[in-house]
């Protein structure tokens, strides 16, 4: 079986998954309630407020309205709701064209494919009513570049320049395989350069008056409470348009809390279920529970710049001594799957081989070659929600058992994320969420990234030889080689503990229809309709 196959074997196996696990929710309107029932006309069964709008709640605020100022799974979400990319990803997790309408690749004078020519579509209205030209795809990617916490989507990107009034001219630094999967992160959105250009006078004015040519304008922002939007009515992809005109915004960040209020009618859209409450949601006629299976990365990330976890022999040993099964019973009523290896599965490049399995007299043996004392780490896990803590708690109980103590931290999601660039953590429960592996890599393991998204600080120059390599690498089955050789170079360094892949937990009103999550743990709320 050839790589291409094999990737597409493992996708239909998470969809079969998805299936067996779902039952009944989907991606359209067909099966959208739990078991047998119809949706009603109960209040309860949705809307919450009327069908002009859908109230969605989430546990984390995101940390920012801009584009490029963050690398937030929060922030994502509602960047995608306001503003777009010159491509996005499909519901495959492929990049397809968005403000793009036509691209071709060029050869260089070196008579590499070094040159790409993407036309925006004409008349694409931004939310204040100017229409975008190049200057503003121009002037969107250059502030990009300039963005630490987005860096490892723009790094391939030599230049960008005007070519016409709807055409520009990216050179890259090399053959790029990542590049379109780089335009379709948020942080390369399209923002006007009017608004760039009163940065210096108005460095909030990003955060604060958000302008983009999306699907929704930004309303209103009560912090800590919610936001608001309400539909970009020229907006320029007629097939994509909103067909629900506002959306309510939550935060709600206890889980028991979130479930408490879909069960009375108060929310449509829960995007992270508590696992704790699946079984009462299940049995509950009035919502669906979706279940989607991710490629979301989670782990322990220890601090590999201190002491004494800068010894690979420590976090080996950390690594061998925790239950992973347990982890995901406790932190996640059992919806995900063990992750072994230091990258996902479920990707081009994936590699399980050459890894420690829980073993806690494997995990002795690597305290004793270490030679020092397990009653002198002091490692802290700091947690920004419900479930990061359960799975702290589990972790904490399995070290105890070879004599290491530990400690769990609490923090809101903005200050954990803030913490954990800056390095000041001995150790914290987190994740990476990426649709291809070069992303992933790059954001995680890259040096360039110590500082923003590579936060177990690694630094090591074969590895990102290797990263960048992959990045440039054009034929399929030699960048998947390439991939793997990484992937093995990371499970020996064990630079984090991998914990679990988990599943996408997401709620909705049983008349709210045409919903889906990816693999990626995106949704289209442009699409919902009553």
């Amino acid at each position: 079986m050839n790589k291409k196959m094999r990737v597409l074997s493992l996708l239909m196996v998470l969809l079969l998954t998805l299936t067996l696990f779902v039952g009944c929710g989907g991606s359209d309107t067909k099966g959208e309630t739990n078991g047998d029932a119809a949706p009603t006309d109960n209040a309860k069964a949705g809307p919450a407020v009327d069908k002009d709008t859908v109230v969605i709640c989430t546990a984390d605020e995101t940390p920012s309205l801009t584009t490029a100022g963050h690398n937030a799974v929060a922030g994502d979400y509602v960047n995608k709701l306001t503003h777009n990319g010159l491509f996005r990803l499909d519901k495959e997790l492929n990049p397809t064209p968005d403000l793009v309408e036509s691209y071709k690749v060029e050869k260089d004078a070196n008579g590499e494919e070094t040159i790409w020519l993407m036309t925006i579509h004409e008349g694409i209205k931004f939310h204040d009513g100017s229409v975008m030209n190049a200057d503003d795809v121009v002037a969107s990617i250059e502030h990009a570049k300039v963005s630490p916490d987005i860096q490892s989507y723009t790094q391939s990107i030599v230049s960008v320049e005007k070519v016409d009034e709807l055409t520009v001219k990216i050179i890259t630094d090399g053959p790029s395989a990542s590049l379109l999967y780089d335009l379709s992160h948020h942080g390369n959105y399209i923002v006007p350069k009017a608004q760039l250009d009163k940065l210096a006078e108005d460095p909030e004015i990003l955060n604060n008056e958000p302008i983009g040519a999306g699907p929704y304008k930004f309303v209103k922002w009560n912090r800590g409470e919610q936001l608001e939007f309400t539909a970009h009515e020229e907006y320029f992809n007629a097939e994509r348009a909103p067909k629900i005109k506002n959306i309510v915004w939550k935060i709600i960040p206890e889980g028991n809390a979130r479930t408490i209020a879909i069960e009375a009618g108060d929310v449509d859209y829960i995007i992270e279920t508590d696992s704790t409450s699946l079984a009462q949601l299940d049995a509950n006629s009035n919502v669906t529970v979706m279940k989607t299976p991710t490629v979301s990365h989670n782990w322990l990330t220890v601090n590999n710049e201190v002491e004494p976890f800068d010894n690979v022999l420590v976090r080996k040993a950390i690594n061998a001594a925790i239950n992973k099964e347990d982890v995901i019973t406790v932190a996640l009523s059992g919806t995900g799957v063990v992750a072994e290896s230091q990258t996902p599965t479920g990707m081009l490049g994936e590699y399980t081989g050459e890894y420690d399995a829980y073993d806690v007299e494997l995990a002795k043996e690597y305290l004793e070659e270490w030679g020092g004392d397990p009653a002198t780490i002091k490692l802290d896990m700091i947690c920004s929600n419900d479930t990061k803590r359960r799975a702290a708690e589990v972790i904490q109980a399995n070290l105890k058992e070879i004599g290491i103590e530990s400690t769990i931290s609490s923090m809101d999601l903005a200050t954990y994320l803030s913490e954990t660039a800056d390095g000041n953590f001995t150790g914290f429960i987190g994740g990476y969420t990426s649709n291809e592996m070069m992303s992933f890599l790059k954001g995680v393991y890259l040096s360039t990234n110590i500082g923003s998204s590579n936060k177990t600080r690694t630094a090591e120059p074969e590895l990102d030889e290797l990263i960048i390599k992959a990045t440039k690498t054009l034929d399929q089955d030699e960048r998947e080689a390439v991939l793997q050789q990484a992937t093995k170079f990371l499970n020996e360094l064990c630079p984090q503990v991998p914990l679990y892949q988990d599943y996408n937990l997401s709620t909705h009103k049983a008349n709210l229809k045409n919903t889906f999550v990816t693999a990626g743990g995106s949704f289209f709320a442009q699409e919902w309709e009553w």
